[in-house]
């Protein structure tokens, strides 16, 4: 696995997504998009297939899109909670319902609490102790339940042809996985058994970006603008044809394990 060493003091300490990020979370054009009704499509799928009901928490909730559409979209099946280190982030999520939890997972007592599902989306890569947080997902899942870990793809089509121009290279990622380094990650904790694992998700438009850019900071201002763009056209039904193509080019990078996001699914034995 590769990681980041020295670790800046901001990431490890938790500052940075309470003041320097909080504004990009916070953004129009991101919780827009977040909160659309296309978002988190894929990670829904692959969640229901292995959570029908239950008691759910999300670790590193962040304004708390997730557990907003899986109680939108299923109403009455989950009682869903969210976990972040971002207290404005928290605050937002709470304004949409989602119930949170004001203090670090690694710290908060939930007492007998157990969970049918703990998922980390998009969290991994930026934690200093990613073992710490896999070890006490397995302690709060509930015998048979699932942990559902998604990161960035290391050996992604992106990264092959961009290199260190690829926009997701940057200091606020701390660890980086591979689908081999991946599977042994989730192999250090022995109460936890793989049962699925795969790649998902694919932005040729990034790419395109990336390769002009020749490696230039992206302002997190472009980024979240990115997404408000992608987003509405996933809702144009004008570009259906075209949505055809892109799912079928998709599916093909998620058989070789090429997509832009790798996961793995767990089951506590």
């Amino acid at each position: 696995m590769i990681f980041a060493d020295p670790i800046p003091a901001e990431m490890s300490s938790g500052s940075f997504y309470n003041e320097t990020h909080a504004p990009f979370y916070l953004s129009p054009d991101k919780l827009e998009s977040d909160y659309a009704s296309v978002r988190f499509e894929r990670e829904l799928r692959l969640f229901r297939k292995f959570c029908k009901s239950g008691n759910v928490l999300d670790v590193g909730c962040s304004t708390g899109a997730f557990l907003f559409q899986l109680q939108n979209r299923f109403p009455e099946t989950y009682d869903a909670l969210g976990t972040d280190i971002s207290q404005p982030a928290l605050e937002y999520a709470k304004s949409r319902g989602v119930k949170i939890v004001n203090e670090s997972f690694l710290d908060f007592d939930f007492g007998e609490k157990r969970f049918d599902a703990i998922t980390f989306w998009a969290v991994m890569e930026h934690l200093a102790n990613p073992k710490e947080f896999l070890a006490r997902a397995a302690l709060l899942l509930k015998s048979g339940g699932h942990c559902v870990v998604l990161v960035p793809n290391m050996k992604s089509l992106a990264v092959r042809i961009l290199g260190a121009k690829y926009r997701y290279i940057y200091p606020e990622h701390l660890n980086y996985f591979a689908p081999r380094t991946l599977e042994k990650f989730s192999q250090t904790e022995s109460s936890l058994q793989i049962v699925a694992s795969g790649s998902m998700h694919f932005n040729p438009i990034v790419i395109w970006q990336d390769w002009r850019g020749r490696g230039e900071f992206v302002p997190d201002e472009q980024r979240a603008a990115l997404l408000k763009r992608t987003t509405a056209a996933k809702k144009n039904p004008l570009l259906k044809p075209l949505k055809w193509i892109y799912k079928g080019v998709e599916k093909s990078l998620s058989v070789l394990n090429l997509a832009d996001n790798l996961f793995v699914v767990l089951r506590k034995k």
